[in-house]
């Protein structure tokens, strides 16, 4: 049954409730049909009253992201397939502003392609009171039913002396949510949250915008809810939402990363950071770096390389410099020149959409060369 398309809505200035809300997901993916597979047929599952659209951006995917997702009948859902990868941070750009014109979405529910949300979910999430909440993050459990840690919503550890001399006895168990807090019933307040199982009302992207494209990957996600707590919007942790993450257990030991990513891995480290320390920022500098440097060591063969974007992660995190664009990043990986790929102005645009998508959407201009990503 094909449903109502509203129009837009003035956003209220008072934080949004659930109830009778109309719901939006957004999943960003990009070569992972396997994954996306099991993500859009679990989101599908639910029915309108509970998930009225689900946008999927797929990011220039190679594979068969594209014919799969044609062949999809239910008219819930919306594929935005970019010209070019923008990585999850631009992904999510994209898709928080066509959810919130096309659809004037009360709440926007963001996921990576391999997450989906378990049986019940969404509907505990519309019956749940929401009232002075304006983002919710769900609990995030891996396959074997592990708490994700990856995805455990957190606290600011500088926020205060209490926070901070909890964070430096504790590490970081000090700022993140124990599991006393996934088993118990209550909403828990939290400062910042990842983009698995995260729900972001009208109210709060309007305080926030959406996340910063230029970041590319990496700490989007803490550095919006960061922005939104700062912003005075309230962030609770919902134990009852639960969300499963098809990712191994121990993926760092597991998961070879490809070096191009310590860029961004850094990059944004840094300006999160600075974000979040203030003053003890130049105190944190001096632990994390050498211990990023030391990373030089798991990519044999490619040291120099990496050298080589820890040296550029470093000044463009140090000096909040968010306008490298993933062509230069991917070629000083490959062990281009140090000198800056010639910048120029170009615009971002579809190559296929589904349900009429409005150009002034998707469109959006770049000072770099864009290229896709390698995985």
């Amino acid at each position: 049954m094909a449903i109502r398309f509203h129009r837009p809505r003035p956003i209220s200035a008072a934080p949004c409730q659930s109830s009778g809300a109309l719901l939006v997901a957004i999943v960003v993916t990009h070569d992972r049909l396997a994954h996306l597979r099991r993500t859009v047929r679990a989101l599908l599952d639910s029915p309108p009253s509970e998930l009225a659209a689900l946008v999927v951006v797929d990011n220039a995917s190679c594979d068969d992201t594209c014919a799969w997702l044609a062949c999809v009948a239910d008219p819930r859902l919306h594929v935005l397939r970019l010209s070019r990868n923008m990585g999850g941070a631009g992904g999510f750009a994209v898709g928080l502003r066509y959810a919130r014109r096309r659809f004037g979405a009360d709440w926007m529910l963001l996921m990576d392609d391999d997450a989906h949300p378990e049986p019940g979910a969404l509907r505990a999430f519309h019956a749940s009171d929401l009232t002075g909440w304006d983002a919710i993050a769900g609990a995030v459990y891996l396959p074997d039913g592990a708490i994700c840690d990856l995805n455990r919503p957190s606290w600011n550890p500088f926020a205060n002396w209490r926070s901070f001399l909890h964070t430096a006895l504790r590490g970081r168990e000090g700022f993140h949510l124990d599991a006393a807090a996934y088993a118990g019933r209550r909403i828990v307040p939290v400062d910042a949250a990842s983009y698995v199982g995260l729900f972001l009302s009208r109210r709060a992207l309007d305080l926030t915008g959406p996340p910063d494209r230029r970041l590319f990957i990496y700490c989007d996600d803490m550095l919006q809810t960061l922005q939104l707590t700062r912003a005075g919007g309230r962030i609770g942790f919902h134990p009852a939402l639960r969300f499963a993450h098809d990712m191994p257990r121990n993926v760092a030991g597991t998961v070879r990363v490809p070096l191009w990513k310590s860029y961004y891995k850094i990059r944004n480290s840094l300006i999160l950071y600075r974000t979040a320390a203030g003053w003890l920022f130049g105190p944190i500098c001096l632990i994390v770096l050498p211990r990023w440097l030391a990373g030089a060591w798991a990519f044999p063969g490619q040291r120099r390389a990496f050298l080589r974007l820890f040296r550029h992660a470093v000044w463009h995190g140090l000096c909040d410099d968010r306008r490298t664009g993933h062509a230069q990043v991917l070629a000083w990986a490959d062990g281009g020149a140090d000198d800056p790929l010639p910048a120029h102005q170009d615009t971002l645009t579809l190559c296929s959409a589904r349900n009429s998508v409005p150009s002034s959407c998707v469109q959006t201009n770049s000072k770099s060369p864009g290229a896709a990503a390698r995985t």
